[in-house]
């Protein structure tokens, strides 16, 4: 089982303003507790019991509110980029720096999620694969429109889930062999993972239907975890979060 998390926390989020004017993105509330809290909580209930956080924009406040919190009870370490190094940056520092173990879990700092960690760990173990991504049904909050084929509309579907086009979730399991596919800076996605599908070596989990995903990149998105989000996120409450400036 992997024991320990990697979180890219360093972005200045700017479809996020003017809340993070004054914060890192991992730091805006949902439901009355920063995004970072969330993720913290989740993957110490999933047993992970390290976590490197890659940091750059306003790092000092998510020092401080680690700290503040006694490190939620975990080992953690922050690695530090440059905003401009972008994702491949900020994943090849973090992990040359921290990261000892063969396999570990790697994640971008927005996303929320209640998947169990041991379901994505069986398929990377399975296939004793370099990369195993973590894939949700896309939700679509448009109305999709049915169709019969012969000119007909047949009925309209709001807040559909489309399982046939699946995307990816910003959460994965790599084995250290991915270190060899990260260049030193650009984006991580674009750079590492087409040669990865190209020799086969790039695997999947799909959520289960009891598992759920949301990612917060806009004020929608904000808007939408604070209304929607039920009880699968609970946990405790943390002791000091950032105020915001007045």
């Amino acid at each position: 089982m992997i024991t320990t998390a990697v979180i890219i926390a360093g972005g200045a989020s700017l479809r996020l303003r003017p809340l993070s004017d004054d914060r890192p993105k991992t730091l805006i509330e949902v439901r009355g507790k920063p995004i970072l809290c969330w993720i913290l909580q989740w993957l110490k209930k999933n047993g992970i019991g390290h976590a490197v956080i890659g940091v750059a924009y306003k790092k000092e406040m998510i020092y401080d509110y680690i700290k503040a919190n006694d490190n939620f009870g975990m080992k953690i370490d922050f690695s530090e980029h440059t905003v401009e190094g972008g994702t491949a940056q900020a994943f090849k520092l973090a992990i040359s720096r921290f990261v000892k173990d063969d396999d570990f879990l790697a994640m971008n700092g927005d996303e929320l999620s209640n998947m169990s960690l041991s379901h994505l760990w069986e398929v990377h173990s399975k296939h004793r694969a370099v990369a195993t991504i973590a894939l949700a049904p896309f939700h679509s909050r448009f109305t999709i429109v049915e169709l019969d084929g012969k000119s007909r509309v047949t009925g309209f579907a709001r807040e559909k889930k489309l399982h046939d086009a699946p995307v990816h979730i910003g959460i994965n399991v790599f084995n250290r062999k991915i270190m060899d596919y990260i260049p030193d800076t650009g984006n991580f996605e674009e750079s590492v993972f087409p040669p990865l599908i190209k020799q086969g070596s790039l695997f999947y989990y799909m959520l289960r239907d009891d598992e759920t995903w949301m990612s917060v990149n806009t004020q929608k998105d904000l808007e939408e975890a604070n209304s929607s989000l039920t009880d699968w996120l609970d946990g405790p409450t943390s002791r000091s979060s950032p105020s915001r400036k007045r």
